[in-house]
């Protein structure tokens, strides 16, 4: 076998016993890795509770991990959300993948809780259950300092511990699985931490096919005016697009009362590197290096989290901004969930928080000390705690990314429709609706959007199962990625095959949801977006979503994908037609 190792390692927190199983070949061939492979081991656990020690949490590679593709140094973990309560995988670039994989290992499976904290190692011989309960309180360079020497970690910090639901999983090297809580599932095991260390090769079966399609792919990497232009995200880093956003009058603001900040440009890509001295950095082996630092390797922050604690929560000063990304990183806590959370407290108490007030905020949520409890929550179980439920700009409780969704209508449509909640990563319409010169038109119709939406989300499950970055295909398409997955396993793989692998992926995804519970009435923004406008200006009319004409072009995704008219499945044996 090439590209995979074909080998599964089992470990069980309670017991403290690990073994290592072969995964069947047709598993690896239909759902290739990472994401698609993670989902479909999920399939005996998915109504478990996500907290619960039989849930597992699954590290998975991908089958271009450990080989020259670009940007595939990349995992997936898979779980269920105790956010939202939904199948839920996060993605993360590092050495830690390349190191897991490295192990011999495509899979690491993590069941049961250990009855005091604990730090696994792993590597090609040797898996050992470290005492972590002196470990236990710190934050995350504090863990990576003490487990580095041993090889690539992965850790939770105080938020995971104290079951913070948007707690994030960090790497050593500063990538993070965000988004979800899945921190959260660590913590509940008494798990602080995963340390890797391999040294085997990935075996490839036409090197020099392989070579050939790489080639390709750099090729379109450096013709693409986005990720090398002069206003590229690997010169400038994502939040190269704080300005397009304020342009296109879809950057967040006010928790989405208003659609435009005027200070924006304070915290803006070409802003921070004059501000801060920005250096490239990427992940392990990645060409395009979009990650920025500062000259002291402060990891500065990308676009995400500079437009929701700035503009979101109406704060202008970028240091105040970057110190909160850096006291999230500390802590293990999502940036974009952290900071909507904040926002959607301030608006229900009539006063956003301020730069001064935030860092102090943060530290009580990973604590969940004093307001910090509440707000440790997530924005939805708080805002209905206070009585405001229509405060919370979530989609199946997960907070709403930094994109307008009166702004870009297909974005309207793939937040309701992405199986883990409110996510712009699932079908990622932004080259389509945004990132287009000149300006799409578009924008502002459903016309078509649930074609695309489909199309998109189904291509984004299989380069979620690849693993490789979504940046790749700002510039490169399916057809390479094809090729060189082609070259690395010795089995012919076309984008056409790839998209249906990704179309069950989706389905089966969405399965799970229907079974514990989802259904159209989670299919849908919350009502600001239909009844409030946005901030028009520049000859641009931000106006409020036709609510007739989302549903339907929700009833068009729901006959797409084959559902009924409740967005579920007639066939409740679904799974079983399935390999």
């Amino acid at each position: 076998m090439t590209g995979w190792t074909g080998n599964i390692l089992r470990i069980n927190l309670t017991e403290h016993t690990a073994e290592r199983e072969e995964i069947p070949p047709q598993l690896l061939e239909e759902y290739l890795g990472g994401r698609g492979l993670g989902v479909r081991l999920m399939r005996d656990y998915f109504r478990i509770d996500p907290l619960d020690p039989a849930m597992p949490l699954i590290f998975a590679v991908g089958p271009l991990c450990g080989t020259p593709a670009p940007t595939s140094a990349r995992l997936a973990v898979v779980s269920r959300s105790p956010l939202t309560g939904t199948i839920y995988d996060c993605s993360a670039g590092g050495r830690f993948a390349w190191r897991l994989k490295a192990t011999g290992v495509d899979v690491l499976f993590i069941t049961g809780r250990s009855p005091e904290p604990v730090a696994l190692s792993i590597t090609p011989d040797l898996i050992e259950f470290l005492p972590a309960s002196h470990l236990w309180g710190s934050d995350i360079p504090t863990t990576v300092a003490s487990l580095k020497e041993r090889g690539s970690v992965a850790a939770i910090g105080p938020a995971g511990e104290n079951g913070v639901l948007f707690a994030n999983i960090m790497m050593g090297e500063g990538n993070s699985v965000g988004r979800g809580g899945l921190g959260a599932v660590m913590g509940a095991k008494n798990l602080k931490a995963v340390v890797v260390n391999g040294d085997r090769q990935t075996a490839i079966a036409d090197p020099q096919l392989l070579n050939k399609a790489r080639q390709d792919v750099m090729r379109l990497f450096k013709a693409s005016p986005i990720i090398f232009g002069p206003l590229g995200i690997a010169e400038f880093g994502t939040p190269v697009l704080v300005d397009l956003l304020a342009q296109r009058r879809m950057a967040p603001t006010d928790n989405f009362r208003t659609t435009f900040f005027e200070h924006s440009a304070n915290y803006s890509g070409p802003a921070i590197k004059e501000a801060c001295q920005a250096k490239k950095e990427g992940c392990y082996g990645c060409p395009i290096q979009c990650k920025k630092s500062a000259p002291d390797g402060t990891h500065l922050p990308e676009y995400e989290t500079v437009s929701h604690f700035g503009g979101l929560n109406r704060v202008h000063d970028l240091t105040a901004i970057i110190r909160s990304n850096q006291l999230c990183n500390i802590l293990g806590m999502d940036t974009i969930s952290a900071a909507a959370t904040l926002s959607a407290w301030g608006e229900i108490r009539g006063s956003f928080p301020t730069a001064d007030e935030i860092p102090g905020l943060l530290e009580e949520m990973a604590l969940a000390r004093g307001h910090g409890e509440l707000l440790a929550l997530g924005s939805r179980r708080m805002a209905e705690q206070l009585g405001h439920g229509e405060l919370s700009m979530t989609v199946k409780s997960l907070e709403l990314p930094a994109y307008d969704p009166r702004g870009a209508y297909g974005m309207a449509l793939a937040y309701c429709t992405s199986n883990r909640g409110g996510c712009h990563l699932r079908a990622y319409p932004i080259s389509h609706e945004i990132l287009r010169k000149p300006v799409p038109t578009d924008r502002f119709s459903f016309s078509g959007k649930a074609r695309i939406i489909t199309i998109a989300e189904d291509s984004n499950a299989a380069v979620d199962s690849l693993v490789a970055c979504k940046f790749s295909f700002l510039g490169a398409s399916l057809e390479e990625y094809a090729e060189l997955l082609t070259a690395t396993t010795g089995i012919h793989y076309s984008p056409q095959r790839l998209k249906e692998i990704g179309r069950n992926i989706c389905l089966t995804e969405r399965f799970y949801n229907c079974a514990n519970g989802f259904s159209r009435t989670a299919d849908i923004l919350p009502e600001r977006f239909f009844s409030e406008e946005g901030s028009s200006g520049d000859g641009i009319d931000v106006h409020p979503i036709n609510r007739e004409r989302f549903n339907e072009e929700l009833d068009k995704y729901y006959r797409i994908r084959g559902l009924n008219s409740d967005g579920c499945f007639e066939d409740n044996d679904f799974l079983n037609h399935l390999p």
